[in-house]
């Protein structure tokens, strides 16, 4: 179903919409990093991000879009 090896092309994909890009993986490491709670990010603010990040699906539809891009 799902080569693994898609996942290499995420730099490329990145490179066809680099302001999309930089701001997706600044959301993702924000979202996600130990450094988000040393910020002064709550608990809530945390969960919430969770929860729009999975409302999103942002994660495998970045992934997904990987098939997109030609070897």
């Amino acid at each position: 179903m799902y080569d693994m090896n898609s996942i290499k092309k995420l730099p490329k994909l990145g490179s066809k919409a680099s302001e999309a890009w930089q701001a997706f993986v600044a959301f993702d490491k924000a979202a996600f990093a130990d450094g988000a709670r040393k910020a002064g990010a709550s608990e809530e603010e945390l969960v919430e991000a969770g929860f729009v990040a999975a409302a999103l699906r942002a994660g495998a539809a970045v992934t997904h879009a990987t098939h997109l891009i030609k070897d």
